[in-house]
């Protein structure tokens, strides 16, 4: 039996994504659109190409899926009604023979984390958290070197703390920073986390609901389930760096527009390894993939069929294990992009200047790094 995997993805903004395969659909109303999602069967999206590995040559095959449903819906809807329709899209994946299953953006945090898709599906199903971690971590050390910020002088921190993929990258940030804040909604998951985050090394954490005490932090991951942006231009202190793991995004666009002074990076992007043709436009660089995707197609490399990451609770022995499986096989971290646009080093250059500037007025703000505002309006 060949090696092979299907992902699941859905539509984040419904009218780009849908327009991306059905171009008539895409100009139909978003409210008509998220209505008409679940009715909707699993959509066949493309045949996935040409990744090998660096390691020994071992080429694997796969599929993208779509689970019509978009986030407005997966968000409103019973879980158990989600939960059909993205078994659903896991059987159909079954039938084109796929050996594991991997969930992507919502699919991947509604209800129970995937443990409920996992029992009612014949192959092993993964999240790609794990990875996702590892990505973003290596992400965010990675900006703050070429920004010259210290994360031992730095305040990290971690919007979207008490979920999977923040507590984790908190527990692996904190033998570096000098402080850890940690934001979430619920108080009592938060002291937990935070307890998680001293025993790591932490010398300070600090806790919160109030997502305006981000204007402390040097260097933020974020990585909620909020279906808008949360995180505005008024929010970040100069010089900031902001990795953006959550889709939708919790960065607004505004922050590029009014912020010239403010890295934002996307969050959980590798490059996968050979001659790759997912066939299909993801607005991706070629070979580019996001890291959940790269989990599924690593763990297919190593033929490791298995549910790896499953649930709400996720080890760092884990984040390890695929990190290493994933560079294995030639799976890298390539460059920064920022809302689906390669950030060149001349641009970052300009970013670190004006980072290094003592003030600002808000016309100076609204009036530079025009070559980034004008390709995020695109």
């Amino acid at each position: 039996m060949p090696d092979s995997f299907a992902f699941i993805i859905h539509p984040i903004d419904p009218q780009r994504d849908v327009s991306r395969k059905f171009p008539a659909l895409g100009k139909l109303p978003v409210w008509l659109i998220d209505f008409l999602s679940l009715f909707f069967p699993p959509v066949f999206i493309s045949e996935i190409k040409g990744i090998r590995s660096v390691a020994n040559g071992r080429a694997i095959k796969g599929w993208f899926v779509a689970c019509p449903l978009t986030p407005t819906r997966m968000m409103s809807l019973p879980p158990q009604v989600v939960y059909r329709k993205i078994i659903q899209t896991g059987r159909y994946a079954e039938k084109l023979g796929a050996r594991i299953l991997g969930l992507g953006a919502f699919t991947s945090v509604v209800g129970d984390g995937g443990i409920t898709i996992a029992q009612n599906l014949n192959i092993p199903v993964t999240t790609g958290d794990s990875y996702t971690i590892a990505v973003a971590v290596r992400a965010i050390r990675q900006a703050a070197a070429i920004m010259d910020i210290p994360i031992e002088n730095a305040t990290v921190a971690v919007i979207g703390a008490t979920g999977a993929i923040g507590s984790v990258s908190a527990q692996m940030l904190a033998p570096q920073a000098k402080k850890m804040l940690l934001i979430g909604r619920r108080m009592d998951k938060l002291k937990q986390v935070a307890h998680k985050v001293r025993a790591a090394g932490s010398k300070e954490v600090t806790t919160t609901s109030d997502i305006s005490q981000i204007t402390q932090a040097h260097l933020i991951i974020t990585v909620t389930s909020a279906i808008d942006a949360i995180i505005q231009p008024r929010h970040l202190r100069r010089g900031a760096v902001i990795c953006d793991v959550a889709r939708p995004r919790d960065v607004s666009r505004q922050v590029v527009a009014q912020r010239p002074d403010v890295l934002v990076i996307e969050g959980g992007m590798v490059k996968a390894p050979g001659e790759v043709d997912f066939g299909f436009d993801f607005g991706f660089p070629p070979q580019m993939a996001y890291a959940c995707m790269a989990e599924t197609m690593a763990l297919t490399l190593e033929r490791r069929y298995e549910s790896f990451t499953l649930g709400k609770n996720i080890t760092l022995s884990q984040v390890s294990t695929i990190d290493k499986i994933a560079d294995k096989h030639g799976f890298k971290l390539s460059g920064f992009r920022s809302f689906e646009r390669a950030i060149s080093n001349t641009e970052i250059e300009q970013i670190k200047a004006h980072s290094q500037k003592p003030s600002y007025n808000d016309n100076h703000l609204r009036g530079v790094n025009q070559s980034l505002v004008n390709a995020v309006s695109r």
